[in-house]
């Protein structure tokens, strides 16, 4: 049952909700694992991966709330409570304790690099049944890929 009567046929709003909530739930994970690298973190490039660390978390945030906000328009109650996302994130789990500056940006090239590969399968899921959440994806992965790539480029060294 939903509350919110949204545009799509109900299996395409299954569909596309499922994308939605496990999206949601990658990037509030992101945004833990990245506040817990930025809190934790050491070593001679403190402060320039510290300020980028910041940036991740704002457009985790950020996607998180644009991709939570598109399963409610479309009737899907987003989930965003610690339970949920400890039970079904599929991001890389962060080592505790301080975090010596290349191996927190190791640690966020392999998290960036599940997250993408995630996210652009359901891309592919998302295409033949919602192309407007299909696009929303599009642009999370430009976002994400981008990121990426900087913490590659800040480890070449």
């Amino acid at each position: 049952m939903t509350v919110i009567n949204g545009p799509l046929p109900e299996k395409d709003r299954e569909i596309a909700g499922a994308a939605l909530q496990a999206t949601l739930v990658d990037l509030l994970d992101l945004s833990l694992v990245a506040k817990q690298a930025h809190w934790n973190l050491y070593g001679p490039r403190f402060r320039s991966i510290h300020l980028q660390l910041d940036e991740v978390v704002t457009t985790a945030r950020t996607f998180a709330d644009t991709v939570a906000e598109r399963a409610a328009a479309l009737g899907v109650s987003p989930d965003g409570r610690a339970a949920t996302i400890a039970d079904t994130s599929g991001v890389p789990a962060f080592p505790p304790g301080w975090t010596r500056d290349g191996e927190a940006v190791e640690a966020l090239v392999r998290t960036f690099s599940a997250v993408v590969e995630r996210v652009r399968e359901r891309i592919d899921r998302t295409g033949p049944v919602d192309a407007v959440t299909q696009d929303l994806l599009i642009g999370l992965t430009a976002e994400l890929e981008k990121q990426n790539w900087m913490f590659q480029a800040e480890n070449r060294v």
